[in-house]
This record gives C-alpha cells, structure tokens and sequence, in this order.
C-alpha cells in the first residue's frame, strides 16, 4: 500500500429494487471533497498520469465499466516513496480511492464498454470562480516518463 492513499471496497446492498452503495461518510475518513464531476472513458483509453501539488481526489468506481488503477507515491518525504500501487477497480471490484497530493495516478478502461468514474476532489478545478492555475502535473505529456500505464 502507499501512505495515506484511502482503499476502500464498497458494499453493494442489493434488494429487488436494485442496489445501494455508500461511498462516502463524513464520519469515515478526514476527507472533504469540495465539488464532484463524473467522467467516462472509452475502451482501451488511459486518463492520466499525473499528479496534484495541493488537491487530493477522491475516485468513486462502480460502473458501468472496469477499470485498472495505478499508484505510484511521489513524496520524497513519504514512507512508501517510490511505491507502485495497481489494482482493478469498477463493476466488477466497486471501489472507492482517496488519491492525496504527491501521488501520481491514472487509469486505463478495461472493459468492452465505456468506464464511469466519479471524482469528489478536496479542492475546486482552477480555484474559485476558475481564475487559477490548474494544480496538475501531466505525467502523460513528458515522454520518457518513468510513471507507464
């Protein structure tokens, strides 16, 4: 595992109605998202990686779609520097993932269809009313990358 990235599988409650998962309770983690966005990606299609200075994101995957997920922990100050995490995450595995600053991550749809992911991040995209910089380092841009999905 890395050092404070948050895994947690989610339960599906399931009745004749469907299912209910819970993917976030204030009272579980010291997390606090500030907005949330929903992305879908096509088969074979990576998103990322990259990393973020200040913004932790917290993902949601429960489908549709399956995805693999890869971690790796940039914080030279961290216990698990240099760690490389990869697990599969989506219908499949439902899984919710806290991603702090300093860990880069991406993931690569899996399945035959489009991958949903939701995405609660701690910090507003390009800060209030949009006037930032975006808190992002675009791993994928950078050719001879040591991050690979």
């Amino acid at each position: 595992m890395i050092q404070d990235v948050v895994i947690k599988i989610l339960n599906k409650h399931e009745d004749d109605r469907g299912w209910l998962s819970e993917i976030y309770r204030i009272d579980e983690t010291f997390f606090r998202p500030k907005m949330a966005y929903v992305s879908v990606t096509k088969p074979g299609v990576s998103r990322g990686p990259h990393e973020h200075k200040f913004q932790s994101d917290c993902f949601v995957f429960v489908g549709p779609g399956n995805f693999d997920l890869y971690l790796w922990d940039n914080r030279k100050e961290s216990s698990t520097f240099e760690q490389h995490v990869e697990i599969q995450v989506g219908s499949e595995k439902p899984t919710m993932v806290i991603v702090p600053p300093g860990v880069v991550h991406g993931y690569k749809c899996t399945s035959k269809e489009d991958a949903f992911c939701i995405n609660l991040p701690d910090e507003l995209y390009r800060g209030e009313k949009k006037t930032q910089e975006v808190d992002e380092i675009r791993w994928e841009l950078v050719s001879d990358c040591k991050f690979k999905i």
